[in-house]
């Protein structure tokens, strides 16, 4: 009999695995940028910040992983082309693609400019679109690949000024259920992770807020704000073969959020 450490080897190991993180210098990218390269992916960190791709780079070099930083601006639709060639070059495999990037400015909806809607639908719907569309070639090749496109919260309950956010995120989840159903014949899986309200350097003002940090936790089931390691696990869990028969389906990791959040007093 294996050992349950061969066990869980065999089922999660992402070893051999290339694996891109877009976003990789933010919060929620970042830990999971870490976690597959915990979980033995060579990770490609793709983020427009320099600084925070060094630092994370190093990060992952420090504990043992294997992973390098590549400039990428998601709103530049005509780079993906050659980014993506050199990640191939690099690491010679691409098998796992985590849309992560993504951008918000909270602002009423009558007050949104067409400026700042295409900024937003171009960095969260359309780069992911594309990028997607870029990388799959080099999953067909090899018969198998993961997308993991990160959602929101608000892909079902929304918050107030994020209309066009909430809109971006939704599409998101159509988009990864047409890849799941266009591609499955090359064994390319495609799923959603979208998070609650996880406590990053981005949302920690409102998490500080007085009135608005009550709102949030009232609302959550488990009475505390996440943190964007409570994600990693599902994702690794999406990205290896442990997940082989899952495809075009949107998991929310919100602390049980929109399950109906605290209970009244009983």
């Amino acid at each position: 009999m294996h050992s349950i450490s061969e066990y869980l080897t065999q089922m999660f190991s992402l070893e051999g695995k290339t694996a891109i993180v877009t976003g990789a210098g933010g919060g929620i990218g970042g830990a999971l940028a870490l976690g597959l390269a915990r979980s033995g992916a060579s990770v490609a960190c793709c983020d427009i910040n320099e600084n925070n791709l060094n630092a994370l780079t190093q990060e992952i070099a420090g504990v043992g992983g294997t992973a390098f930083g590549f400039l990428l601006d998601m709103g530049a639709v005509d780079s993906f082309e050659s980014v993506v060639a050199e990640i191939s070059q690099k690491f010679g495999t691409v098998d796992i693609l985590v849309n992560c990037a993504g951008i918000n400015k909270r602002e009423g909806f009558s007050d949104v400019a067409e400026e700042t809607y295409d900024k937003i639908m171009d960095v969260n719907l359309k780069g992911a679109f594309f990028l997607s569309k870029e990388v799959a070639p080099y999953m067909k090749a090899q018969k198998c690949g993961s997308i993991i496109n990160i959602g929101s919260h608000n892909t079902g309950p929304v918050l107030g000024g994020v209309s066009v956010y909430a809109a971006s995120k939704s599409g998101l989840v159509a988009l990864t259920n047409s890849m799941a159903v266009e591609w499955a014949k090359y064994n390319i899986r495609a799923n959603c992770i979208s998070p609650g309200h996880i406590k990053t350097p981005l949302t920690t003002p409102t998490w500080e807020h007085p009135t608005r940090s009550k709102y949030l936790l009232d609302r959550i089931a488990l009475a505390r704000a996440g943190t964007p390691e409570d994600i990693v696990g599902l994702c690794i869990f999406l990205a290896s073969e442990a997940s082989s028969y899952i495809t075009g389906c949107e998991y929310r990791v919100d602390g049980g959020c929109i399950c109906g959040g605290q209970p009244w007093d009983l």
